[in-house]
Order: structure tokens, then sequence, then C-alpha cells
């Protein structure tokens, strides 16, 4: 088949051991027709930049996009891995991915929202509070993002702090955007977004949200605005009243950078199951720190030698997330089924800066 009709065909994508099938055409990603179909493989980018969807390819034939080596190396691929966000069908395919779950997808919607209040938390860390059409029933799980569409049609990703009940008081979103100087979109939020200025964002994405049909004990490990989506989490946690055991390790370089120390300290002294971790990577004299130091997922495993029976949802910059999902897996024997990430990918990460 030549790769012009590959791209005219339509192939059947069936997911081991869950079951779950769906079609696909072939000038698509797998990852782009499962969303389209409902059904909820794991990913975070869906650029090929992270390697949160790789998964291994049982059978059938595929074509990769331009990705990341560290998502996905040639040795990986040889070995018959694929990103589904880069991989295009060539043939009826059978993937293993232990990360899909049952439950259909909620549907992704474009949709225009109102800004409704800006706040900073720090002096790089801005809370945009965004108001949703109330007729329009926004349906997503805690720790999910929603991606801003631009003018010129490029787009820019950001977690929700809130979880999906608050929807009930109110329709509305909250999101934690750190400054990047010379980012288009984040030097407009530090400098000219005003409130009730109208933008266009799609959502929700992503897979990084509570595995509710388990009872181990969850680490929730976050850096920088990584807290973000960890945020939501803990709402959830808190509303569903689920009595697991959690602790939340957040690290920072200095104390600013853990910008809602004081909200997580509320809700500790509310949940008796949650435990709170600071950890600071470059603390100064001046500060006057006597918390934990260090790298913040190696905090983790000095507390938690043995983590084999235990989930972990660790969401921030990619070095500690990749960092933490081959140590906690090689020194600490968490299985790898069991690591929930969603990394923050910068542009310049994007384009291999």
């Amino acid at each position: 088949m030549t790769s012009e009709q590959a791209s005219a065909a339509t192939f059947n994508i069936s997911v081991q051991p869950s079951g779950r099938a769906f079609t696909a055409q072939g000038d698509e990603t797998i990852l782009h027709a499962a969303i389209r179909n409902g059904v909820g493989l794991p990913y975070s980018c869906k650029d090929g930049s992270c390697g949160s969807c790789k998964c291994r390819k049982l059978s059938g034939s595929v074509v990769h996009k331009e990705h990341s080596d560290k998502a996905l190396s040639e040795t990986e691929e040889e070995a018959g891995y694929v990103l589904t966000c880069s991989a295009r069908a060539l043939t009826d395919v059978v993937l293993e991915s232990r990360q899909v779950t049952d439950e259909s997808a909620f549907p992704v919607k474009k949709l225009p929202v109102r800004v409704a209040a800006l706040q900073r938390l720090s002096h790089d860390v801005m809370q945009v509070k965004l108001q949703l059409p109330a007729a329009d029933q926004f349906r997503y799980h805690a720790g999910q993002y929603i991606e801003f569409i631009m003018r010129d049609g490029a787009r820019r990703a950001y977690s929700m702090a809130t979880a999906p009940h608050v929807q009930e008081q109110a329709p509305g979103v909250e999101l934690h955007i750190r400054h990047m100087p010379g980012g288009r979109f984040t030097d407009h939020v530090f400098g000219a977004m005003k409130e009730k200025e109208i933008l266009r964002v799609e959502g929700p994405f992503g897979s990084f949200f509570l595995r509710e049909d388990s009872d181990k004990p969850i680490i929730l490990l976050a850096s920088g605005t990584g807290f973000a989506p960890v945020k939501a989490l803990i709402e959830h946690i808190q509303h569903k009243g689920i009595q697991r055991e959690a602790a939340l390790y957040w690290g920072g370089r200095r104390p600013a950078d853990l910008y809602m120390d004081a909200w997580v300290r509320e809700r500790v002294a509310q949940m008796p199951n949650l435990r709170y971790v600071p950890v600071l990577s470059n603390a100064e004299d001046e500060d006057g720190w006597s918390g934990r130091t260090g790298f913040v997922h190696k905090a983790v495993m000095q507390d938690f030698a043995d983590l084999s029976g235990h989930q972990v949802y660790a969401c921030g910059a990619p070095i500690v997330v990749d960092s933490a999902r081959a140590e906690y897996s090689a020194q600490c024997g968490l299985p790898a089924d069991e690591f929930f990430a969603d990394a923050f990918t910068s542009e310049a990460d994007k384009q291999g800066a």
C-alpha cells in the first residue's frame, strides 16, 4: 500500500488487555482517533515531547512523524514501542496499554471563556480564573487540562486547578500560569490581559486523573506549577470522601515557589489521611528554611524505599517527571502502570531547545 493509499484508508485499532477498539483514518494519529472515539488512552503533551502516551505494539504497522528522542528512542521503536500521539496506522494495529480505562473520555469541546479574575500568587505565577458559558456543561476529570487557541492557531496548554464539583456553584476553572519571559502568551497574561477579556479554549485533554478503582496509597509529586492539577486532585479526594492515604511532595527552588503553601496546610488540617512534604532545591540563608532540601523526587525515595504497593501521580518539569518515572521503577519497585504523569513541556522543550 502506498503512503497516499494509507492516508485515505481506515484501520481498526484495538487495545489490550482492556479490549477497547476504535477506527483510525490513515491521515490522523492513533491518539487523535482515540480521543475522537472517546477511548481513554494515556497521554499528555500530544506532540511527541513527553512520552506519556508510549505503549507497546503487539501487531500491525505504523509510521511516526517527528518526535523527541527522549519521548521514544530509536532502540525503543525497534523494540516495538510507539508514541500514539505521533504514530499513524499503516495497517490494523493491536496495542498494549494497561492505563486505558473503561470509562469513556468526556467530549472535547471548543468554547469561549471570559477572564473572571487575575491574581498574582508569586512574582512569576498568575492565578487566572476563567468563566465558562453557563449553558455549556463542560465536563472533565480533576487533573486534566485545556488548550488556549490563539488567533494564528497556535495553542498553549494549562492544567485546571479546580475539581469538577466546583462547577456546581459557579461555572469556571482556575489556572496557574508561570511567566516565561519572551513567551508570547505568558507575556500577555502578565502584561496586557484584563478581566472580562474573551479567549477561546478547547478541552478537556489528558489522562492525568485519579484512578478510583484502586485502594492503594497515593504519592502526589509536584514541581512548580505542576501543583495546579494536583490541587484539583486534592479537592476531588476531599469532596468524594476518599480515605486512601495520600502524601503530597511539592518541590520548588525557594519558598515563594510554593505559592499556595497555606492552602495546602489548611487541607492537611481538614484531611487526616493527607500528609505534606515541601522540598526546596535552592534555599538561601535569608529564607530561613528549616524543611527538606534537594530534589523533590528524591525526597519521596528517602521516605518510601518500597513503592510496589503505591500509585504515583507526578506533574511538573519534565526532568522531575522523567527522573521519578525511571528511578521509582528501577529502585523502588513501582509498577510502570501505577505511574501517572503530566509533564509540563514549554515551547522550547517542544522545539528541542
